[in-house]
């Protein structure tokens, strides 16, 4: 019963008993001292039981609140979508456990007979590679506080040692969120994503290369966002990654990200966005002052950790890219894409001798088979994995989510290379990826995915003789993750 209540019923018990005293007053006129003794000893009587009936109500009300109080203070321990959770009655303070196993198994189909000129990359690793083995935590303190401890054991071609993926801690002030730490800052449609649901095992190459330079994971980062119902707006100054060598200083950069929705309705919207990043002191490496940039990445498959296109390290003052963003979503259609524009800027730069620009971009789109929608993320405007309305149950007929999926995807890092000034030429090669394949999700914690990859690599070596090559893979990927 609540106070108010209590308030209520005590004034008119008073109002009765004071009605009943005034009814009394009037009839005392018509009353011997006898019968005014017995009323006044029954109204006492019914004053004494009215104030026994108010003792009773506030000691009540104090117990329900003592109820109350104890059951927020409770702690609570749940498994709710698979990840277990520890989280205190009022909400202030949780703990959730992670894991994420990612296993690829690859078959490359290359040619025979790869003229030598081709000596990278001749015979790629038909086998198996765990990409993500994860482990970690991460909740609220505090309420406005969050954090996050990740350990990864996988890696790219050979099983990782185990590293540090991920330590931060942010505050969340809505609509504004700081966070420091080791970490990927936001830095575009696909890079913002969760590798957990994204259409493809691997982000497209173009996209890969832009964030490797100021961005990536285990970045040391300090971030400031600002997230509204149909807007996002992100900056970062990052430093080097938790794990690299030590170095004589410590690269700067600076990254940046604006998306918002401009057309949405009940079951479709339209994303659109712009990022960029900014090196703005590349690390040492030498006491005498050398300051590398390498600008690469493998074809979008991690099986064998070959890099087949590659700036080769390039001595700079600095280096940025500029990025656009465009998606479309209809239900359980998602269409998406970003262009990439990347620049360096040469240290000591000679006559005759330019600074070096690549270019990326892809389109990639899935249809989920099923019916259900990929989830668009409002804290991070990215794509998830669509949710699952029948998960895996063959007895009552219900088999997960399906989706079809494919890809085109290209990174050119040629830069005049076919220059008559040798130090101008950057022959990193142009490598374009044709992707198709099915994702599968029994559950929300389970999926499968079956890929084919149709990948050509035009590159020159110093010569000029051909050093890229054309070849087909299939990889199948299994993962559990919550």
């Amino acid at each position: 019963m609540t106070r108010t209540r209590i308030a209520l019923r005590a004034a008119l018990i008073g109002g009765a008993s004071l009605l009943a005293m005034t009814g009394a007053a009037h009839a005392q006129t018509a009353q011997t001292p006898e019968q005014q003794q017995v009323r006044i000893e029954a109204l006492e009587a019914q004053l004494q039981a009215l104030s026994s009936q108010i003792a009773d109500l506030k000691a009540a009300t104090a117990a329900s609140l003592k109820d109350v109080r104890t059951a927020q203070a409770a702690t609570t321990v749940s498994i709710a979508g698979g990840k277990p959770t520890i989280a205190s009655g009022d909400g202030a303070f949780s703990a959730t456990v992670h894991a994420v196993m990612q296993l690829d198994a690859a078959w490359y189909n290359q040619d025979s007979g790869l003229p030598a000129s081709v000596a990278t990359g001749r015979d790629l690793n038909s086998g198996t590679n765990f990409r993500r083995a994860r482990l970690g935590v991460d909740g609220k303190a505090f309420k406005n506080f969050d954090y996050g401890v990740l350990l990864d054991f996988g890696g790219a071609g050979t099983d990782g040692a185990g590293q540090l993926q991920e330590l931060y801690l942010q505050y969340n002030y809505a609509p504004f969120k700081v966070k420091v730490g080791a970490f990927a800052p936001n830095l575009g449609l696909e890079d913002a994503a969760s590798t957990n649901g994204s259409l493809f095992p691997e982000r497209p190459s173009g996209a890969e290369a832009a964030r490797s330079l100021a961005g990536a994971d285990r970045r040391i980062s300090l971030q400031a966002q600002a997230v509204g119902e149909r807007w996002l707006v992100s900056g970062a100054i990052t430093g080097a990654k938790a794990g690299d060598g030590a170095s004589f200083d410590e690269q700067l950069g600076y990254v940046g990200r604006v998306a918002f929705v401009p057309l949405k309705g009940y079951d479709w919207l339209v994303h659109v966005g712009a990022n960029a990043s900014l090196v703005a002191q590349p690390a040492q490496t030498a006491l005498a002052g050398a300051y590398p940039i390498t600008v690469q990445d493998r074809p979008e498959l991690r099986v064998d950790g070959t890099q087949l296109v590659s700036s080769g390290a390039i001595d700079s003052s600095g280096a940025r890219h500029y990025g656009l963003e465009l998606a479309a979503q209809k239900k359980n259609l998602l269409i998406q894409g970003e262009y990439f524009d990347i620049a360096l800027d040469r240290r000591n730069r000679a006559a005759n001798v330019s600074d070096p620009k690549f270019t990326g971009w892809y389109v990639e789109g899935g249809w989920v088979l099923t019916g259900e929608a990929r989830k668009y993320n409002p804290a991070n405007f990215a794509f998830d994995a669509p949710a699952i309305d029948n998960p895996f149950d063959p007895k009552a007929g219900k088999w997960g989510a399906w989706e079809l999926v494919a890809r085109y995807s290209v990174l050119d890092l040629n830069h005049h290379e076919y220059s008559t000034v040798a130090a101008d030429r950057v022959r990193g090669g142009l490598q374009e990826i044709v992707s198709a394949g099915v994702n599968w999700f029994p559950n929300s914690v389970t999926k499968f995915s079956l890929d084919y990859l149709d990948v050509d690599v035009d590159r020159r070596d110093a010569a000029g003789l051909q050093a890229g090559q054309s070849y087909k893979a299939i990889n199948l990927r299994s993962q559990y993750a919550f």
